[in-house]
């Protein structure tokens, strides 16, 4: 594994260690409550269809899972042109006018249509009507249906498994209709589909004591080879569409055409009808008719024998549905929780963390519509359950997590935030190792501010005035240094140590560095304004001083076991002292060297020469901050200090000119009397 990669690793193994952190903060109460919930969750991605058992519907989410499964089944069904393998012969609403009998269906029609049916040589003929009760036309339909050369289904049901529909004289009747059908090639077939939960999505299951499903008789019967594959099939029903949006997908006619046809057309209705399978029912508004899994997407409620129908074409078209074990419902559940619960201990910025788990939200409902596609049975599986779950699991993972680190946070960010800035608190709250102990080298940009004659007035005041007063002036130096984003290093008396580019770095650390130098001695007179109005009977306040400079430091943590300090050593940090120090000899308030004012990124800067600092070996290019300096004396300084080298005396003649035009500023003045005591190397000695 190379670098970069483990890098990766390690920081992933970061987020999520952090965040279990936090929930082992949490405390035994909320570990458990979560626990709970969790295991909730893995009962709700697995049951969310039914309750365990397997015949109560969950609340609410049940219903949700259906209609998200008849929503997924609809727009994952095949699209077909009329099937003509299968045809249905119907009663309509039309014929029961002309025969002037609604109920029971007029037996003597059916009897001269499956005689006329049986000269077409169809492959088999179902009968989707009950013969439960008698009628006068019986026995002219026994004895055609004992005369059959076509193998015939005819309905059957029970009162054992259809008890709100059959009475018990009613199925006396029916039992003994079918005994005297025995020998003949007309066999009893149940027509008994599932309407679990409103509406037959599924094929029924296989109850004792009841013949086969009509459409395995027929298929069998006919000897059809994909029989023998729904032996046993008790899964979705595979409902088609019809590919266009006036057409049908198995042709329809009306059974009164078959009663007593025209010899003209018997060679056309041979033609149609020879090698199909026939369904013989009612079509009728008020009739036996089912709710579909497509019922609840474009609300329509086809008859019985239309069911039957799709039965028939699945089996014809071997669409056999493969059911999803039962082991892999059980991992799936487990696997969104574990993945919810990873989630939830991720410490990833928000907005990426919403990704994330919407990502994860869209997996776990398009594998169902996916599944669906590659003719996997997907009636049972918990979309809806896997989406709650997750949601329940992340929540309470979360609260957990974040409940307990609020308090821990909030603190932690409160209390760092009174010394460095609160985006490089937070960023050291999520990265401890940031504040590991030890040190690492880095340039940083240094500030070093003092207040002049603080020691001397505080002898001269009473302490608690001293301590006030002190209060008061670190506070808004303070305030200066983290609103422009620096890391107060320390306080010594009133000195003010801060610094730029650790432990995190920003591009524009410069910037704000230098802005706040000049905050900061803004900020100070701000301080002698108002302690002179304060009591004009207190001393007067010095001007505040701040030396600037960019180099490399030792950055980290120091100190031992007990005690740490979070600071920078390094000559950076004593020439940014050196040249606070300076300010006083040199009539100026801020200064930096030219490394600061060239890292800095501003245009404000004016060149102040070269000095070598009290106990420093090598001179140092000084820069004031003046933005409001004009341009032309702002290059006059420049070419000044480009000639002192060379031409001391151009150099002090152009820096001569600059002070005559600026006779208040104290700085220039100084630095006109330098011009005419630097050495060969342009460079005057601080003494």
């Amino acid at each position: 594994m190379d670098a970069p990669t483990r890098s990766s690793a390690a920081a992933r193994k970061g987020w999520l260690a952090r965040g279990w952190r936090h929930v082992r903060a949490a405390g035994g109460v909320q570990i458990g409550l979560t626990l709970m919930l969790i295991c909730l969750a893995v009962l709700i991605a697995r049951y969310s269809w039914v309750l365990p058992g397997g015949t109560v519907p969950t609340p609410l989410i049940g219903e949700a899972e259906r209609a998200l499964y008849d929503l997924r089944a609809y727009y994952a069904a095949d699209l077909v042109e009329e099937d003509k393998r299968v045809v249905l012969v119907v009663y309509t609403d039309q014929t029961l006018i002309a025969a002037r009998k609604r109920s029971p269906l007029d037996r003597g029609l059916l009897a001269k249509t499956l005689r006329t049916l049986d000269t077409f040589e169809p492959k088999a003929i179902g009968i989707d009507i009950l013969f439960d009760q008698p009628q006068d036309e019986d026995e002219e339909l026994i004895a055609t249906l004992r005369a059959m050369k076509t193998p015939v289904a005819v309905a059957y049901a029970a009162k054992a498994t259809n008890p709100d529909d059959i009475e018990y004289e009613q199925q006396k009747f029916l039992d003994s209709f079918m005994a005297r059908l025995a020998g003949s090639k007309a066999q009893p077939a149940s027509i008994r589909l599932d309407n679990t939960f409103g509406a037959t999505r599924l094929w029924p299951d296989i109850r004792e004591g009841l013949p086969p499903l009509l459409g395995r008789v027929l298929l069998a019967e006919a000897g059809e080879p994909a029989a023998g594959a729904f032996a046993g099939y008790e899964g979705a029903i595979d409902y088609r569409r019809a590919k266009f949006q006036d057409s049908v997908l198995f042709p329809p006619a009306q059974i009164d055409l078959f009663v007593d046809p025209d010899p003209e057309i018997l060679p056309f209705l041979k033609e149609q009808y020879a090698g199909k399978y026939i369904l013989i029912g009612g079509d009728i508004v008020d009739y036996d008719r089912v709710e579909t899994t497509f019922t609840s997407i474009n609300g329509e409620v086809p008859a019985g024998i239309a069911v039957h129908a799709e039965i028939i074409a699945q089996m014809l078209d071997g669409r056999v549905l493969q059911p999803i074990p039962e082991w892999i419902l059980w991992s799936m559940a487990v696997l969104v929780v574990i993945i919810a619960v990873l989630t939830a201990l991720l410490e990833w910025p928000a907005r990426r963390l919403a990704l994330f788990g919407v990502a994860q939200l869209f997996f776990f409902q398009g594998l169902p519509f996916y599944l669906q596609v590659r003719n996997v049975d997907t009636y049972g599986l918990p979309a809806v359950g896997w989406l709650i779950g997750w949601i329940l699991v992340f929540t309470a993972v979360t609260v957990a997590a974040r409940a307990s680190g609020a308090v821990q946070r909030n603190f932690a960010t409160g209390a760092l935030g009174k010394y460095i800035p609160r985006d490089i608190a937070q960023a050291i709250i999520e990265r401890p190792e940031l504040l590991s102990l030890g040190g690492e080298k880095r340039a940083i940009f240094v500030l070093f501010s003092d207040l002049e004659g603080f020691t001397k007035m505080s002898h001269a005041i009473a302490p608690e005035m001293v301590a006030k007063l002190l209060n008061r002036y670190l506070d808004m130096l303070s305030q200066v240094v983290l609103d422009h984003g620096g890391v107060i290093d320390k306080f010594v008396g009133d000195a003010v140590v801060a610094f730029w580019g650790a432990p995190i770095s920003r591009p524009d650390d410069g910037m704000r560095a230098a802005r706040a130098g000049y905050a900061i001695w803004q900020a100070g007179e701000a301080f002698r304004a108002e302690v002179a109005a304060m009591d004009p009977s207190l001393p007067p306040v010095g001007k505040t001083r701040v030396g600037l400079h960019y180099g490399d430091a030792v950055i980290g943590n120091f100190g031992g076991a007990t005690r740490i300090q979070y600071t920078a050593l390094g000559d950076s940090m004593n020439t940014a002292a050196r040249l606070e120090a300076a300010n006083k000899a040199l009539g100026s308030s801020v200064m930096a060297s030219r490394e600061f004012a060239e890292a800095s990124g501003l245009a404000w800067w004016r060149e102040m020469g070269r000095v070598r600092l009290r106990g420093r070996a090598r001179p140092v290019d000084l820069f004031e901050p003046a933005p409001d300096f004009p341009a032309e004396d702002r290059a006059q300084l420049a070419k000044a200090s480009a000639l002192a080298a060379s031409d001391p005396a151009s150099a002090r003649a152009l820096v001569e000119g600059v002070a005559a035009r600026h006779p208040d500023d104290s700085a220039l003045g100084n630095l006109a009397r330098r011009m005419a005591a630097i050495d060969e190397g342009g460079t005057y000695v601080l003494e």
